[in-house]
Order: C-alpha cells, then sequence, then structure tokens
C-alpha cells in the first residue's frame, strides 16, 4: 500500500495489525513507535507497528473499518489482507460512552478503485470540497467522479440546512451539498425577518393565535405551538452566532409588524435580514472542521431501498455542474433542505435554484407529500412595467417586503383609489391569500398590469433606515420611494405544502429528514403568516438534530451490508451525447419549461376553477410526453443526467402534485381559492395527504433513475389499484386513506384514517 501524509510518503506491505496501528497514531497524533523508540515514517518498512495500547480505530463517514488482528476481505475489489470500504459506527466519547475518534477529523483517504493494486492516499484535507472537513473519497468509475461516506449529509445551504450542519458537526462528519454557490438561497433573499415573541406586552398565545388565523384554521395546532414556545431561543442563538439585527436607541431590538400580526416582534436587519442570517451562518458553517461543502453538486435522486413497508435513504446522487461528473454520497442521515418550487411560475421571488427539487426527490422516492394546493403568492413583487426606466430581464422578481405595510404602507389601484378596506377590514394588515386576491382582482377589474404601494407619506429617514435595499433597487430606475409609489403585483413566493414530517423532522422515510419550505409541518396550514417561514427552519433544524444522531448510531455497521454499486446502478452524464443531440435537447427543455410555467400561471394560478385545474392537467401531461419522446428520439438514455433536464423533470413532478391535490379541495380556504367551491367548508378542514404513485405506467419524470431496491411494495397496506380511476398521460392513480397523527408521527408508523387523500 501507498501512503501519503503531509509532505511525507512511504511504500510498505502492511499487515492489517499494523494498518490499524499507523492509521490509530495519525488519528491520535501519536508518534508511531518501534521498539517504544519514536520512528519517522520513512522508517515504517524496517519493523512492525504499534500505538499506545488501543486495540482498535474506528471511522464514522470516514469509510474504513480496522480491527487490530483481523484480516477484511473484500473480493469485489480483489484486495486481500486489506481493508473493506464501508464507514461503520459513530463516535464521541459523549455517545453511548463509546471511546471512539472520528479519525475524519485528522486526515482522509483516497481510495482509488481505478489501480485496483491498492493505492491509499492520506491527506490532510479533502481535496473534492471546499472547507476543513475530512472523508474518504472512493473513486468509483472510468468516467469520473467520487463516493464519498459521511455521517450526516445535508441537501441545502440555507437558513434550515446550515443550522441543522453545525450542530450535527458536533456529533460527526458533515457534507453540505449546495446546488450553486452556498449563499444562493431562498434564505438570502428574505426581506422581512423572524417573527418571535421577544416583546413583554406580546404573547405566545397571541402568536399562536396568529399563526392560526392565517393559516384559515388548517395549521396543526401542537405544531404552532411547539415553533411559537421554541422561536425565542432560536432567535437568540442566532444572535450569539454573530447574527446581528437592528436595534432601537436604547438598545432593545427593534421590531417590526407585518401583515396578518398583532403586535410587533419581527426581528430584522433592515430589509435583508435573510442576508444576515446567512452571512453569520455560512461564516461559522465554513469554519467548523467537520463540515465539507460541496458548491455547484446538483441533487438528483435519494438512494433507497425498501424492505416491506419500509423504505430508507442511505444518502442521494449528485451531478458536479462544474466537471460533468456524477459523485455519490452515503450517509447515515440525509437532511433535506432544499427550498421550494417558485420558478413553477413565470414570476417568483425565489432564486434560480428554487425548482422543486426537493419535493419531487423525496416523491419519486416514495415519501409522504401533504398540502401542495397551497401555493403562496407574496403580493407585492416589484412591477418593472410601472418603473420609469425598464429594467433588463430579471431572472426573478424583486420582492418589496411584508414590512413595508406593516410600517403604515398603502395600496392603491392606478386610479389612485385605496381599495384594501373594501376587502377586508385589517386592510393592508390582511394575510397575504387576502391581499394577493385583492390585488389580483382590482387588476382583472381595470384591465392593468400593476397596482400601487405608497409609504411616501412616511418621514424620509425612517423609509431610508427601515428599506435602503428597496429604496436603492427603485431609485437604479429613477423611483424615489420617499417622494412615489412603488408598482407592485403578485408573484409565486413560498410553498406551504412539501414532504411531511413529524414533530422532529422525520419524515416517511427511514434515515431522511427534512426542514425548511420543502417540508410540510402543519406549521403554515392554508396560509402562512409573515416572517414565520425563517422561525420554522430554525426550530425543525435544531429538533431533528437529537433523533439524526440516533439514527446515525443506530445505522453503524450499516454499510459493511451495502453493495453501492450494484443497489445503484451510477447514473451517466449527458457527455455520451453528440453536442448537436444535446443542444436540440436543451433548446426544447427551455421552451417546454416556460409553457410549463404559463400553463400553472394561466390555469393554477391565484384563482381556480375544475375547468381550468382539468385544462391544466391535460396540457402538462401532453408536454411531460411530448418532451420525453423528444429527449429519446435524441438518444437521451433512462438514467441520463442534466441540470436543465433534470429541473424540468422536478418541475413536472411538483405541478403534477400542485394540480392534483387542488382537484382533491373541493372548498376555498387560505391560498387555494376557486370559483366552483368559494366557500370555506369546516368539514373539510383536513390536510392534504398525497402518497406515490404506482410504478406501473409511470413516466420517466416520475421515477427514479435507479428504480426502489424492491418495486411493488406498497408503502401504506390500504393502498390499492382503482381499476375505475381514470388514467391521465399514462399514469396511474391510487386511493388511499391514510393520515400521520402526532401520535404516529413521534412512533414513526402510520394510522389509518377518513381523511379525504389523493394518490399521485
Amino acid at each position: 500500500l501507498n501512503f501519503r501524509y503531509n509532505s511525507s510518503s512511504f511504500s510498505h506491505s502492511l499487515s492489517s495489525s499494523e494498518l490499524f496501528s499507523v492509521m490509530t497514531a495519525l488519528a491520535y497524533r501519536e508518534p508511531l513507535t518501534r521498539s517504544n523508540q519514536s520512528s519517522p515514517l520513512s522508517d515504517l518498512a524496517s519493523s512492525p507497528l504499534t500505538c499506545g495500547n488501543r486495540s482498535f480505530v474506528s471511522l464514522s463517514g470516514a469509510g474504513v473499518c480496522m480491527e487490530s488482528g483481523r484480516s477484511l476481505q473484500d473480493t469485489r475489489f480483489g484486495l486481500k489482507n486489506s481493508v473493506r470500504v464501508a464507514p461503520v459506527r459513530v463516535m464521541r466519547p459523549t455517545l453511548a460512552g463509546r471511546k471512539f475518534m472520528t479519525l475524519h477529523e485528522r486526515i482522509g483517504i483516497d481510495v482509488d478503485l481505478n489501480e485496483i493494486k491498492g493505492c491509499f492516499h492520506v491527506v490532510a484535507s479533502s481535496e473534492n470540497g471546499s472547507g476543513n472537513g475530512h472523508t474518504v473519497a472512493l473513486r468509483s468509475n472510468s468516467r469520473g467522479g467520487f463516493t464519498k461516506y459521511f455521517d450526516f449529509v445535508v441537501i441545502g445551504s440555507g437558513v434550515a440546512g446550515l443550522r441543522y450542519a453545525l450542530d450535527v458537526a458536533n456529533f460527526g462528519s458533515v457534507a453540505i451539498i449546495t446546488k450553486a454557490e452556498p449563499h444562493e438561497s431562498s434564505t438570502n433573499y428574505a426581506q422581512g425577518g423572524v417573527s418571535a415573541v421577544l416583546d413583554p406586552a406580546d404573547s405566545i398565545e397571541n402568536h399562536i393565535r396568529d399563526t392560526i388565523i392565517a393559516g384559515a384554521n388548517l395549521c396543526d395546532e401542537e405544531t404552532v405551538e411547539v415553533v411559537c414556545r421554541e422561536g425565542p431561543d432560536r432567535v437568540k442563538e442566532l444572535m450569539a452566532m454573530g447574527a446581528l439585527f437592528d436595534h432601537r436607541k436604547d438598545g432593545q431590538l427593534h421590531l417590526a409588524r407585518e401583515g396578518g400580526h398583532s403586535h410587533h416582534r419581527i426581528v430584522h436587519a433592515a430589509d435583508m435580514t435573510g442576508r444576515e442570517v446567512e452571512r453569520a451562518l455560512l461564516t461559522a458553517a465554513r469554519s467548523n472542521p467537520s463540515i465539507t461543502m460541496f458548491e455547484h453538486h446538483f441533487a438528483v435522486d435519494f438512494l433507497t431501498r425498501q424492505e416491506g413497508a419500509i423504505v430508507s435513504c442511505h444518502g442521494v446522487d449528485t451531478l458536479d455542474t462544474k466537471t460533468n461528473e456524477i459523485n455519490r454520497f452515503f450517509a447515515g442521515v440525509t437532511m433535506l433542505a432544499s427550498g421550494g418550487a417558485g420558478h413553477m411560475y413565470p414570476s417568483t421571488t425565489n432564486p434560480l435554484v428554487s425548482t422543486g427539487d426537493g419535493v419531487a426527490m423525496a416523491h419519486r422516492a416514495h415519501a409522504i407529500v401533504s398540502n401542495m394546493e397551497f401555493v403562496q403568492f407574496h403580493p407585492t413583487s416589484l412591477a418593472d412595467e410601472g418603473l420609469p426606466k425598464r429594467p433588463e430581464a430579471r431572472e426573478n422578481a424583486f420582492l418589496i417586503t411584508e414590512a413595508v405595510r406593516g410600517a403604515g404602507g398603502i395600496l392603491y389601484n392606478q386610479l389612485m383609489e385605496r381599495f384594501m378596506p373594501f376587502y377586508d377590514p385589517r386592510g393592508e394588515l390582511a394575510p397575504r391569500d387576502v391581499v394577493a386576491r385583492s390585488i389580483d382582482d382590482q387588476l382583472k377589474t381595470h384591465k392593468a398590469k400593476y397596482v400601487y404601494l405608497d409609504i411616501s407619506h412616511k418621514p424620509q429617514e425612517e423609509i431610508l433606515s427601515h428599506f435602503p435595499n428597496i429604496a436603492a433597487e427603485c431609485l437604479k430606475y429613477d423611483l424615489d420611494i420617499t417622494m412615489h409609489p412603488i408598482p407592485v403585483v403578485p408573484a409565486a413566493h413560498y410553498m406551504c405544502g412539501g414532504v411531511q414530517t413529524g414533530l422532529q423532522g422525520e419524515t416517511s422515510i427511514v434515515n431522511l429528514f427534512a426542514a425548511g419550505e420543502v417540508t410540510y409541518t402543519g406549521l403554515h396550514g392554508a396560509n402562512r403568516l409573515a416572517s414565520n417561514s425563517l422561525l420554522e427552519a430554525l426550530v425543525f433544524a435544531q429538533r431533528a438534530v437529537e433523533p439524526s444522531v440516533a439514527r446515525v448510531q443506530h445505522n453503524t455497521d450499516l454499510f459493511l451490508h451495502i453493495d453501492g454499486a450494484g443497489e445503484w446502478p451510477c447514473p451517466v452524464t449527458s457527455s455520451l451525447l453528440e453536442e448537436q443531440q444535446l443542444n436540440d435537447i436543451l433548446m426544447l427543455t427551455a421552451s417546454k419549461r416556460r409553457e410549463l410555467q404559463q400553463i400553472m400561471w394561466d390555469y393554477v394560478g391565484i384563482v381556480r376553477s375544475t375547468e381550468r385545474l382539468r385544462i391544466a392537467e391535460k396540457k402538462l401531461g401532453d408536454l411531460e410526453l411530448e418532451w420525453e419522446a423528444h429527449l429519446f428520439q435524441k438518444g437521451w438514455q433512462p438514467n441520463m443526467v442534466h441540470a436543465t433536464v433534470c429541473e424540468l423533470r422536478n418541475l413536472i413532478c411538483v405541478a403534477d402534485l400542485v394540480i392534483s391535490s387542488a382537484f382533491a379541495r373541493q372548498e376555498s380556504r387560505g391560498l387555494h381559492y376557486t370559483i366552483d367551491y368559494p366557500e370555506l367548508v369546516e368539514s373539510k378542514r383536513l390536510p392534504t395527504v398525497l402518497f406515490p404513485r404506482s410504478p406501473v405506467n409511470s413516466t420517466w419524470s416520475s421515477q427514479l433513475l435507479h428504480r426502489l431496491s424492491l418495486e411493488g411494495t406498497s408503502l401504506v397496506n390500504n393502498i390499492e389499484e382503482d381499476p375505475s380511476a381514470n388514467k391521465k398521460a399514462g399514469r396511474t392513480k391510487l386511493v388511499a386513506r391514510a393520515y400521520t397523527s402526532q401520535a404516529c408521527r413521534d412512533s414513526g408508523q402510520l394510522e389509518t384514517g377518513d381523511l379525504p387523500t389523493v394518490s399521485v
């Protein structure tokens, strides 16, 4: 075996016990000894090696197990008297009293399977990621790419993913997989703030009540109470980590008020709160030696196994969009914190990365998804058409924070008539769903493209101090908001539904946790209360830590029994295609993406109807089949990946879930308003629960690139094929009745009930 450690290197035929001694010495930073005397690495070949009195060392996440005096065989790789590539055991004296230590905190090991004679490279840092974490990289195929082993893999670098990563990093190795640069998340674009009861004049009960009212009484009351009660501590933790929020002259936090809130409780950093929170968390994550960031890694599909009714997650396949290589991550626990799906619509406040990847991946892996009909449109994004100087085309709409209305901003139509009091007695402080529908009605009534939000009646100093980012953005286009109203229009902003979780962030898939916008926790109900999103992410990221650590402990020896290459054939990249083939595919994909966005805006927007939903369903099905047919005609393969293609694949999946959920809710509640069922119906005050589709006749976009290990086994015992169900675009619908009650969420079991559900 050939070793390289820092500037020293050596070559030696080692027995398994000697190999253990070498790795133990490096892990504990103790000298290797020969006859009780120190020996430099260059003298290793001269005698057997020992290291103190330790009998073994275990690497958690690093991917190698070594035990003294034991020769481990690996016939798959043809290595004898060697080590088996597999992460085992959890470390740290604090865990169950075990005196284990994480070797990956000190060194990393690179195993190159293309040089099967064996080449272990002992290095002081990971060569395939940024940050200071150390892991094992296992070269996996001749086309490049690697397999890495971690205790925890986090998908997403927003507030939920980063906060979780920082906590679990105390217990093991952490990989953060981010689709673009780490700061490019919805968190970074959040302007308003974090809602929390920090004013003595306010109360937890007030916050709970405001949340439930805004959610149209569809919120899970236990979840609401947990979040509201734990919120203040989570905000204080952020401040302790260096987040700088606005303070009054007396030194107390400046608390803003936003629509739907009865009190001032919004902690903020001017109108750039998300940017400040992201800065503080990213700074902490980058300086943490147990965290490694993998930028420009597109998460493709989870690595899942199904045994009976249980589906478990063991990591994720990713596409490195810079090198065009497939990189595979195995983990004891995977945290899904990938954000929302705003780019399902033509105008959204979300960054380009928000294409519903997490919900789509989870649905394909057979996770339960809920309440996807509730898409929140922010009432006030900047209407470029109304600016004195027209900006160039934007990738995402510029948000005008809710706090502008909370600070006294007034909405006018283009006739300069104030209109909100005619729709709701709370006026501009009504919840977002009410304000968005009111603006939508004004636009249609007056055949206008925008309305106005005016804050110019407030003192100039107050406006510029509270909303410097908005003022600067508008001034770039010759609009002074201290003197003139701001043209605004609704834009897709937030998914209130998502992957269903319990109170500790657990999903219906074992080893898969989720937090943030990608989830349905029960907090938001039918409509999210302003500034509750960052709060929810912080609370559930923290609550998921303890059960995640327990799962990693439980999965100590799991990878000894998994044949990764055999169970999950590696996807292939689009580099196998000719340049013209790929260009044709990407051009059509871009066109179909725009078509999908227009379908969703025209037929599944702020106001809906049964007929519009039927049209959307038909158009989406036709789009999907036509697009997939074109892909395969151009040489696309079922296990092929490209970021642009995978994004549309995910958008189609999520759009389908939204339409199916909207069909199921035959009432108007919160963000879901349909002219065919305009009233709120008390008997329908239940979540819409979505179960996985049948694997039979499913489309390419709806299936894992590598099928579940065992197909055809239903996740819920009473899901069955409904022969009378209509078949749409080759999909087989299912009927099911199941609901995860709080008690069952805690136990991880599903409970049969009578709630109306949909399976797609």
